[in-house]
């Protein structure tokens, strides 16, 4: 059995630890498998994560975040960046022509772009198989119980669930995570493509908000971000 985080900013979108940071600690801190970092509306960093990975203990994947009219959509195994602003549904279209697998973000939260439930519901509905699945445990979510609505929107549209950190900060990689069949990257392409992802429940510390809020204050505030060497100004 596998373990995927396949949600995590870095310093390129609005993470406060650099690439080299994040990958030392998912290796060093965590026992997941594989990762994803999944910057928004760009997919340079995660190209060059997965290069760095293979000096590490984790496999990266290509993925990005991207905004859409109707709210962010994951694109995993991507490797053409595809273009923000365009409809959820043609934006999911252009992810699966260059081969890669679209997931719906955070639905339903209102203090992300989502799409909502109705929706997402027409979607899945009108168009069968395009998406691989539903961003349903999101550990970066300010209240975990929105997660259970998330739940209840994957059975209703019969999408596959995938649990993500959404990590901001190092602290965060890997406090919500997705079992796979296997631990390869491969193993995990073949899981996605059959839809059998098992989502893992959020556990985080109780003073997890404290701590990703400090973070987000030392990185607008005072350019300071996490690096393997400890935090440094940027």
């Amino acid at each position: 059995m596998g373990f995927a985080d396949l949600h995590i900013h870095s310093i390129a979108s609005d993470g406060t630890a650099t690439i080299a940071a994040i990958l030392h600690h998912a290796s060093m801190q965590t026992d997941l498998d594989v990762i994803a970092i999944t910057d928004h509306d760009q997919l340079d960093s995660s190209l060059r994560a997965c290069e760095l990975a293979a000096h590490t203990r984790i496999t990266a994947i290509p993925g990005m975040e991207i905004s859409t009219r109707d709210g962010h959509l994951l694109a995993l195994f991507l490797q053409t960046s595809v273009p923000a602003g365009l409809s959820f549904v043609e934006t999911a279209e252009r992810v699966r022509l260059v081969g890669g697998f679209p997931v719906a973000a955070h639905p339903l939260d209102p203090l992300a772009k989502s799409i909502g439930g109705k929706r997402l519901r027409q979607i899945a509905g009108r168009y069968p198989g395009l998406l691989a699945g539903i961003e349903v445990d999101n550990g970066s979510q300010l209240d975990l119980r929105r997660n259970a609505a998330s739940q209840l929107l994957r059975w209703d549209t019969g999408l596959p669930g995938l649990g993500c950190s959404d990590a901001h900060t190092l602290s965060a990689i890997g406090n919500t995570r997705t079992a796979f069949a296997g631990a390869s990257a491969e193993d995990l392409r073949q899981a996605l493509t059959a839809g059998t992802l098992v989502p893992l429940p959020t556990h985080r510390p109780p003073h997890f908000i404290r701590h990703y809020i400090l973070h987000l204050i030392l990185r607008y505030g005072l350019g300071i971000i996490d690096d393997v060497n400890g935090p440094r100004r940027k």
